[in-house]
């Protein structure tokens, strides 16, 4: 057996041929829109609990100049003013990546994905929050931006600078590893208790590539795992606390973007 194509003919140094720039100028061309910057900070919610939160409460507002094919960006004001953008249910690392690379591309400055995840290891009851430090790369779309490796990592100073912010906020967060796969209900109690003797704290979708994707590009990107199940091994699980988690998770963007 060869060497499996996901690691083959990779050269992560190497420019691609298909740009973020070239889609989003054609996509434009095509809509007949302008362009126009999205907000410096941006935020990624794959469940889009925080996009319906805010749409119910009539604070996001659509961005009808936002040329992506795939995804829709809402707008909204933190309380101190500062506008964001927020994209909702961008799930998975190469669905996370795609709309990162197009957020960047169009001026994006920080972006905040802030994920809901499974517990690997029972540090705390459920819900709270984990600011991933290194995400376990097993997926594939971090191997299209890195050289193979066990982890990839967030930007130190960013995230130590992050990480102040959240533990003086009083909010329910805390810093370690993540575990991101590609498939969720393929979590075995072996693949479980591997990330567990590793010291892993949870299991999500994103964190691996999207850190991945932020080294290469000299981007700058926070992963947050929200903790809120147990894989569905007890009863009344998933619950996220107060509005779906939106609460406490739009208390923590606040926290992070005034950091």
């Amino acid at each position: 057996m060869g060497i499996p194509p996901i690691l083959d003919n990779k050269n992560s140094a190497a420019p691609s041929v298909f740009e973020p720039r070239a889609l989003l100028r054609e996509a434009r061309r095509q809509k007949q829109l302008a362009f126009k910057s999205v907000p410096e900070v941006c935020v990624l919610d794959p469940d889009g609990d925080i996009v319906r939160r805010l749409r119910r409460d009539g604070r996001a507002r659509r961005a009808e100049d936002w040329p992506c094919y795939h995804t829709d960006l809402y707008t909204f004001d933190l309380d101190a003013g500062r506008r964001i953008g927020i994209v909702g249910c961008a799930v998975g690392a190469p669905f996370a990546v795609l709309v990162a690379e197009e957020l960047f591309a169009s001026e994006c400055k920080l972006l905040i994905s802030v994920t809901s995840a499974g517990q690997i290891k029972a540090v705390r009851a459920p819900p709270y929050f984990v600011m991933i430090d290194r995400a376990l790369r097993d997926e594939g779309t971090s191997y299209h931006y890195a050289d193979p490796a066990e982890f990839a990592r967030a930007e130190p100073r960013l995230l130590a600078t992050m990480a102040r912010a959240a533990e003086d906020s009083g909010l329910n967060v805390m810093t370690g590893d993540s575990w991101t796969t590609d498939a969720p209900f393929r979590e075995t109690e072996h693949a479980i208790a591997q990330a567990r003797n590793r010291g892993i704290l949870a299991v999500e979708m994103e964190a691996a590539a999207l850190y991945a994707f932020a080294e290469a590009k000299q981007a700058k990107v926070l992963c947050i795992a929200h903790v809120t199940n147990t894989m569905g091994l007890g009863e009344q699980d998933f619950e996220k606390g107060e509005a779906d988690g939106t609460a406490d998770a739009l208390r923590l963007i606040e926290v992070l973007v005034n950091a």
